[in-house]
């Protein structure tokens, strides 16, 4: 599958890779500051953004995703960013094509499941009726009754369009049939390894990567380092912009 892309910059490229019920533009601070030194390419992963929607929401298949869609865009080889979802499709594009893998960012994410409520989120979204004319205060109101955080249903209607056939920008139905494989993380043959410099970046108040998670990093990432960004969550480029850049910078530039 090719993915909506947008691109800025010149340079050796860096490729952005969202999280899940996200979009590329997500990234917009960061690809802005990035590109001064890089070419930077954010992608809409499949069902989410501007990118074709298709059932099959396996690591596999968003990995060979992207790196499809880098091969039709003339990059053999890139530096990849992802957070959270998009920080496990990096991952594995790196164990399953070290050679088009430079350097690897990861962004509050380790290789292990997880059981959160996106399933709980998915289904709230997809019980909300899409009648003509429906308000984005209407819709707030109904995910209020399953989704407490004020901020995180924001962040969820940036993917509600309105108007006279209001409708989901995502693939809300094949993300939902998955979610047991977003949260997941899969299988690999054995032996597989990403040699190549590896950076896990986690919000100090988040606990998405715990130390019992450095055993399956050091195995897979042997090259890899966790640093911890100070007063940040699991939104650690919007809790801490500038400290995160700054760290992206730093080992995009050449540093372990």
């Amino acid at each position: 599958m090719i993915l909506n892309a947008a691109e800025r910059g010149a340079g050796a490229p860096v490729v952005l890779l969202h999280g899940l019920f996200g979009r590329g533009q997500n990234f917009g601070t960061l690809a802005r500051r990035l590109a001064e030194r890089h070419r930077v390419i954010c992608l809409d992963l499949r069902n989410h953004g501007a990118s074709p929607h298709a059932p099959g929401m396996s690591y596999e298949a968003m990995a060979a995703d992207v790196l499809e869609t880098l091969a039709q865009r003339g990059i053999t080889r890139a530096s990849v960013l992802g957070h959270s979802m998009g920080g496990k499709v990096a991952m594995v594009a790196a164990l399953t094509r070290p050679d088009a893998i430079d350097r690897l960012i990861i962004a509050d994410i380790a290789p292990v499941a997880y059981r959160h409520s996106n399933a709980a989120a998915a289904a709230a979204l997809l019980s909300l009726p899409l009648t003509p004319g429906l308000q984005r205060s209407e819709a707030d109101h109904h995910l209020a009754e399953t989704i407490a955080d004020p901020s995180v249903r924001a962040f969820l209607l940036q993917n509600l369009t309105l108007g006279e056939a209001p409708a989901w920008r995502i693939g809300l139905q094949d993300i939902a049939a998955d979610m047991r494989l977003i949260e997941g993380f899969p299988t690999l043959p054995p032996g597989a390894s990403f040699t190549g410099p590896t950076l896990f970046i986690r919000g100090e108040t988040s606990g998405y990567v715990k130390d019992s998670a450095r055993p399956a990093i050091e195995a897979l990432f042997p090259a890899s380092r966790i640093e911890t960004l100070s007063a940040a969550g699991h939104w650690l480029h919007a809790d801490q912009p500038a400290a995160f850049a700054a760290a992206v910078e730093a080992f995009l530039s050449g540093h372990p």
